[in-house]
């Protein structure tokens, strides 16, 4: 049996193992290693659809059910739970998960030409802030749903840990380094020592000096971008006749991707259409409505994804809102970006100087920065990170492969 290491993540996820003396990726989509967190359900043929192929059968407009940010629910009563994937159809949501991860080992295991049976999972900091409960549960479901996919021996390894295994490939000298490992759902710290003697090391318990971090990351980023770029389009903060504030937990769960489908149901449309006489402005009204009866939900969380990327790239995005209303778009732009995520950005800067603080150490000691996870692209939270450690180098690893490249280090070390 051959053992491989997973990085399950929010947004997207990855599988490797050791193999002729290196790290190899599967290739688990044609020309990806890395694939979406993703799985859409055909309502018409039945078809199970994994990662892009997920995402394409959505954007083509099969009848069906979409799901993504899995590993948000992790942990809530929620993964105990079943959802309507079609009439007369559901599936509890930890079966989702089982499928995901046996697609995983089933693509991997035809690449490798042997059965994989042992695996390294990566987990973050926190699955669930500020609730070790929860949080244990997190895992432990994590790890019964790894077991019903087919895996017989399941560990599990901090993603920041794995991440700093990574770097420390590429130090010549100790060094102390933060690891910042920004993904789609959690944001994680980890204060380790490293260095080319130690990587020799099997039980490297000792060169952890602090661990910490928060839930909060790129999908966080797309709700805030989605709620300041484009709910207002549909009402939100818009104003009631007598000038009072309309409801809004209605844009918050469409901007939400694990709640959107909860917007979609007879009865909160229903609820949404009396509510016509408290919008002072009808049109945004009749756009709330249209977003929720042509299921535009998930359509839009993608487009204020875009959007976020493009002004992290260019400074300024045009969204296409054509969709929801004929020649509708809105312009958006690095200044009210950097102001819809300050709130989230302040918050995971604040959590890497606490993970100093837990160490005992003073930022000045801090002799490397190393980001890693998708999310280390906003370059106005790398640089907010990294002013509080000004004698600090700052190195990158990739950002949607060096965990996974370092739990496979790490599942060689524990399984041979």
């Amino acid at each position: 049996m051959t053992c491989c290491a997973i990085d399950f993540g929010t947004s997207n996820s990855a599988l490797a193992r050791f193999a002729g003396g290196r790290v190899v990726l599967a290739e688990l989509e044609p020309g990806f290693t890395t694939m979406p967190t993703a799985v859409f359900y055909n309502a018409g043929d039945g078809g199970r659809h994994y990662g892009r192929a997920a995402i394409a059968e959505y954007v083509d407009g099969h009848d069906g059910r979409l799901m993504r940010s899995l590993k948000s629910i992790l942990g809530s009563a929620l993964m105990e739970e079943t959802t309507d994937i079609a009439p007369g159809r559901s599936v509890r949501y930890v079966d989702v998960v089982i499928g995901y991860l046996r697609r995983l080992r089933d693509v991997a295991e035809a690449q490798a030409g042997a059965a994989l049976r042992r695996a390294v999972l990566g987990r973050p900091v926190y699955f669930v802030d500020d609730d070790p409960v929860r949080d244990a549960r997190a895992q432990q479901t994590l790890a019964q749903a790894a077991h019903a996919a087919g895996f017989e021996t399941v560990e599990f390894e901090f993603e920041p840990i794995a991440a700093a295994r990574d770097f420390e490939s590429r130090v010549t000298e100790e060094t102390l380094v933060l690891v910042a490992d920004i993904g789609g759902g959690t944001s994680d710290f980890s204060i380790v020592r490293v260095g080319p003697q130690r990587r020799k090391l099997a039980d490297r318990r000792a060169d952890i000096l602090a661990n910490h971090g928060v839930h909060i990351a790129g999908t966080d980023f797309d709700r805030a971008v989605n709620l300041a770029a484009i709910m207002p389009t549909a009402g939100f903060q818009s104003k009631t006749p007598e000038g009072r504030d309309v409801p809004s937990s209605i844009y918050f769960d469409l901007a939400t991707w694990h709640l959107i489908n909860t917007t979609y149901t007879p009865g909160r449309v229903i609820e949404i259409r009396r509510m016509r006489p408290m919008y002072a402005d009808g049109r945004a009204h009749a756009r709330l409505l249209g977003i929720l009866r042509h299921r535009l939900g998930h359509q839009l969380a993608a487009l204020a994804e875009q959007a976020k990327i493009d002004v992290a790239d260019h400074g300024r995005a045009r969204i296409d809102l054509s969709g929801v209303d004929k020649s509708l778009s809105v312009a958006f732009d690095q200044p009210r970006q950097e102001a819809a995520l300050e709130t989230h950005v302040e918050r995971i800067v604040a959590a890497a100087f606490e993970t100093t603080r837990r160490a005992q150490l003073d930022p000045a000691q801090i002799q490397a920065l190393y980001f890693t996870g998708g999310s280390t692209g906003l370059s106005m939270l790398a640089e907010r990170i990294a002013a509080r450690f000004p004698r600090a180098a700052r190195a990158e690893g990739d950002r949607f492969t060096s965990v996974v490249s370092g739990l496979a280090l790490a599942a060689q070390r524990r399984f041979g």
